[in-house]
């Protein structure tokens, strides 16, 4: 067994759980470590998206499912705008897609909220430390599921890969709903994604989009909605 990490300095912690219970069992958990202070807490992902910036932690503990959105998406931002900042996906759901988008996300690592305590304090140090808690393995096999889902028709190579399996969805006849709680994303940010991919393809409405789609889905192998980035 692995003997306690070690880092050097308090270790600044940020929490993202809806769940004001959790929030408060796992800050006490945390404040009782000499090395670890919790410096913020948030019950939304908007809350979390401006405390995040005005707090500067060290370490984010994102729940995946939030009032207002995905800690997923949370996390992609955070990383994307500042890579200093670790983030560690706890949620009560332990499934083969969020694991995969918290890969594509840049999380350090994802960890169940009926983990032992000691594991949780030693996951945040690590993730700190720079560590990779996902299994090499898991990480190898997202990459390759995503190489293997490139375009193969021009017309779709300007699309993200969010984009393209939004259209993929689009074309399977899903309402802006229906593909975020497919996806783990806000509604909201759907209908954006949705209007990007329009443009991009210069198209006005997503029934064009969706007969496009389908019209190219013999063309090569195009990702499905099971992947979530």
């Amino acid at each position: 067994m692995a003997g306690p990490v070690v880092t050097g300095g308090t270790i600044r912690v940020f929490l993202v759980d809806d769940h004001e219970i959790v929030r408060r069992g796992i800050a006490d958990l945390l404040d009782a470590e000499a090395d670890l202070e919790v410096v913020g807490e948030a019950g939304t992902a908007s809350q979390a998206r401006a405390r995040i910036a005005a707090t500067q932690p060290d370490v984010v503990v994102l729940d995946v499912r939030l009032p207002d959105g995905s800690g997923i998406d949370v996390c992609r931002e955070v990383r994307n705008s500042q890579p200093g900042i670790r983030c560690l996906i706890l949620t009560a759901y332990d499934d083969d897609d969020a694991l995969r988008a918290a890969v594509i996300a840049g999380a350090s690592g994802y960890v169940l909220k009926d983990i032992r305590g000691s594991r949780l304090i030693d996951s945040v140090r690590l993730a700190h430390a720079g560590k990779n808690l996902i299994d090499p393995a898991i990480s190898q096999r997202v990459v390759s599921q995503l190489k293997s889902a490139a375009p193969t028709d021009p017309l779709l190579d300007g699309l993200s890969l969010r984009e393209r399996q939004i259209l993929a969805l689009i074309a399977d006849g899903l309402t802006n709903r229906q593909i975020g709680e497919r996806l783990t994303l806000a509604e909201k940010t759907v209908k954006n994604y949705v209007s990007t991919l329009l443009s991009k393809l210069g198209l006005e409405h997503r029934t064009q989009a969706a007969i496009l789609q389908v019209e190219h889905r013999n063309a090569g192998p195009q990702p499905s909605g099971d992947l979530r980035p």
